[in-house]
């Protein structure tokens, strides 16, 4: 009890972090070979130490690239591909290293957790892939406007501490509950249980209403791009510029609802990781979820903003439909208009 106990422990993360912060210097031995002394430097590690450092070297590739080009999706680029790497080294580390002699032991939540991560990064990246987000210069719409309205010096320092460190690191801390659950493995191995299957129905119906709203939003935009190209009379959401329609009658954003889904579902492997001995409901490994979500609050409010700038009738369409959690419809939005003129 008291070793589980440890592991959900607020103390104990930051002990660990505390003692990765002051061992933050580069792997060095008497080795003739870098890559020995990387490999050396891995297996002594603790996991989650390990990919924090990675995330500083993809944060340092970030900023060193966004100055290079001028540009600044890179972690864009890394969103839905990092969270796949750091959970598949949680899940896989132990059998590098494991004895050939003795017996492995599996860790049924932890590869479920993982694969369900890999799901959402394929998806991801695919959607990311067919909007021209690897394009060598694209960008989000968002960052050039920030950079128009933050003081040069400021926007310097913005895009080293937020864009680049604070992000990379956010996408080590939504994967941290399937380092906890592998954590927990070590003092006490609990069965599958409700909370796992929870967490995996949780995912499922994120998963699902993030990929159907994706795919509304692309066809619509897709039907939208070939309408103007061809300088078809536009009406409706077309004439409007964005979707009102499918999900988005309910929602005006239920791909991001979807998103937020996913990762609090995946924080509830790491509570699954303690039942029946120890439940804790809240633990350190909420940190990724929290932030995550906290973020979607700011970033969501800059686009709506935008978006409200650039249509006219977005701020109707605000009064109409919820935010985030799908609800019930309201008054229908080309009612609203007629009733606006």
């Amino acid at each position: 009890m008291a070793s589980l106990v440890n592991v959900f422990a607020w103390e104990s993360f930051r002990k660990l972090l505390l003692v990765g912060y002051e061992n933050l210097a580069l792997p060095m031995s008497d080795n003739a070979s870098i890559f020995l002394d990387l490999v050396v430097f891995h297996a002594a590690s603790d996991p989650l130490i390990f990919a924090i450092r990675t995330s500083l070297v993809f944060s340092f590739f970030c900023w060193f690239m966004s100055m290079a080009t001028g540009t600044h999706s890179w972690v864009d680029r890394l969103w839905s591909i990092t969270p796949v790497l750091y959970a598949i080294h949680f899940s896989v580390r132990d059998m590098l290293y494991w004895p050939k002699d003795d017996a492995f032991h599996y860790l049924p939540r932890v590869y479920i957790a993982t694969a369900l991560i890999f799901l959402w990064g394929a998806r991801l990246t695919y959607n990311f892939y067919r909007k021209g987000g690897y394009t060598f210069d694209s960008e989000d719409y968002r960052w050039p406007y920030l950079g128009s309205k933050i003081p040069t010096v400021l926007w310097f320092f913005f895009n080293i501490f937020f864009i680049c460190l604070f992000q990379n690191l956010l996408l080590v801390a939504i994967t941290v509950p399937v380092y906890t659950a592998w954590r927990a493995s070590l003092v006490e191995t609990t069965p599958l249980n409700w909370i796992d299957a929870v967490a995996t129905l949780l995912f499922i119906s994120g998963f699902t209403l993030e990929t159907i709203a994706d795919r509304q939003q692309w066809t619509f935009q897709e039907k939208k791009r070939k309408a103007i190209i061809n300088k078809e009379a536009l009406i409706g959401d077309y004439k409007r510029g964005f979707l009102t329609q499918g999900l988005f009658r309910y929602s005006r954003h239920p791909n991001f609802f979807g998103e937020m889904t996913i990762w609090w579902s995946i924080y509830l492997f790491s509570v699954a990781a303690g039942y029946p001995t120890y439940v804790s409901w809240v633990n350190p490994s909420i940190v990724g979820a929290f932030t995550l979500t906290c973020l979607f609050q700011g970033s969501t409010l800059l686009t709506e903003f935008l978006t409200a700038k650039k249509y006219p009738s977005y701020k109707l369409y605000k009064k109409t439909t919820s935010r985030f959690i799908p609800l019930p419809a309201g008054t229908n939005l080309d009612e609203l208009e007629k009733k606006a003129k």
